[in-house]
Parts: structure tokens; C-alpha cells; sequence
């Protein structure tokens, strides 16, 4: 959060797409990051971590933050609107996988 707080007050942006184009000279662009952009940052923040960047993507992040958001109890319909997920059951694919151990008896022993 803190690095978002210092993005948001350095970058000025105040309203629209969070996370913008940077040039090599610094200047940001009015439009978003495309699903490329946020692939190739993915892919070598991984990489950078030590973890192997071909098992991560942009949607790691979509499916991570829906997970994250089904286990702090936020509605199904908040999470589908902000991830794009069509339907629960779309939705459901990718938290029922983080949800894996919650409740589970084996779960105590990890």
C-alpha cells in the first residue's frame, strides 16, 4: 500500500486508469497499461522474485485478487464486477482453488 500511496502522489493522477504507460523519459500517459504490458511486468517481477516466470501472467493477478477478495468474505457480485468474471460459476473456478485448505482438516497441519 505504501508503494501505491507514493504511485498515486508522485504519478498526480487523480481520476481514470490507475496504472499508466511510463516512457523512457518518465512522462505517463493518459491511458492504461494493455494486457501485454502487464504480462511482460508479471513475467519479470516473477522472474526477479526467483520463481519461475512461466507459470505466472497478468491473470495470475485477476484470479489472486478474486481468491483473496472470496476469503475476506466480499460478494460474489462485487468481486465479478470488478475482476469481468460473466458468472459464479466462472468465478468459482478460480476461488475454489484458494479455498482449498479453509475449513479442511488437513488444512490444520500445514
Amino acid at each position: 500500500m505504501t508503494a501505491l500511496g507514493l504511485w498515486r502522489e508522485r504519478s498526480g493522477i487523480a481520476e481514470g486508469p490507475l496504472f499508466r504507460p511510463v516512457d523512457r523519459l518518465g512522462r505517463i500517459a493518459t491511458g492504461r497499461l494493455s494486457g501485454e504490458a502487464i504480462s511482460v511486468i508479471v513475467k519479470a517481477r516473477v522472474a526477479a522474485a526467483g520463481y519461475d516466470p512461466a507459470r505466472y501472467s497478468g491473470h495470475s493477478l485477476r484470479a489472486g485478487l478474486a481468491t483473496s477478495a472470496a476469503l475476506a468474505g466480499v460478494a460474489a457480485w462485487r468481486i465479478r464486477q470488478q475482476t469481468g468474471y460473466a458468472s459464479d460459476a466462472m468465478l468459482a473456478r478460480y476461488v475454489r482453488d484458494g479455498e482449498l485448505f479453509v475449513d479442511n482438516a488437513a488444512g490444520a497441519l500445514l
